[in-house]
């Protein structure tokens, strides 16, 4: 697979801006090579006139539905952020007000689906925030002060038995059974 497929799958899934150094670095990459990579992939989209873009801000790339198309795009979000959450956000909602700090591999192993769709629809909808973790090189995700305050708690550890499932461990062992059984 070239370069910029990878480049192209990354900042496809990305929910944020990706910095040529952070793309260099995942694809174990010269930091030159992918800026020229990712630069030809801005210019191909911006070309074809196709529904999505990829923008750059400064060593910084992301991928955007294209700006011709922000009057759909602004009614498909409104409906996806103001109606009720589905069940399997709110079973995802739930692991990461339990569980957070929670990576999406973990996620979706407990959840046992991929959960990128929710994940996004859940940052859309401010619920849960993002932060990468440079020296384990993963993104984790959390519930915010929104979250919280919306449910009219003062913190998370006031939820229904928290402490109890914050830290119980019964997951965990269920995930390594799993994964026991079909190694």
């Amino acid at each position: 697979m070239s370069i910029k497929s990878k480049i192209e799958s990354l900042l496809f899934i990305s929910a944020k801006p990706m910095a040529a150094s952070q793309l260099a670095d995942l694809l174990r990459a010269e930091k030159k090579e992918v800026v020229k990579a990712a630069d030809e992939l801005l210019e191909n989209y911006k070309n074809n006139q196709a529904g999505v873009q990829i923008i750059k801000d400064g060593a910084k790339y992301q991928m955007v539905s294209a700006p011709e198309n922000a009057k759909v795009i602004q009614e498909f979000i409104k409906d996806e952020t103001t109606g009720e959450l589905s069940k399997p956000s709110l079973e995802a909602l739930t692991i990461i007000a339990y569980r957070g700090p929670v990576t999406k591999i973990d996620l979706d192993r407990i959840r046992g689906v991929n959960c990128a769709l929710i994940i996004r629809n859940l940052l859309l909808r401010g619920l849960i925030e993002e932060k990468f973790d440079k020296k384990k090189n993963e993104t984790y995700y959390k519930a915010t002060f929104d979250f919280i305050r919306f449910l009219g708690l003062s913190r998370l550890e006031d939820l229904p038995d928290y402490e109890k499932l914050h830290q119980d461990d019964t997951i965990e062992r269920m995930l390594e059974a799993k994964e026991n059984n079909a190694g």
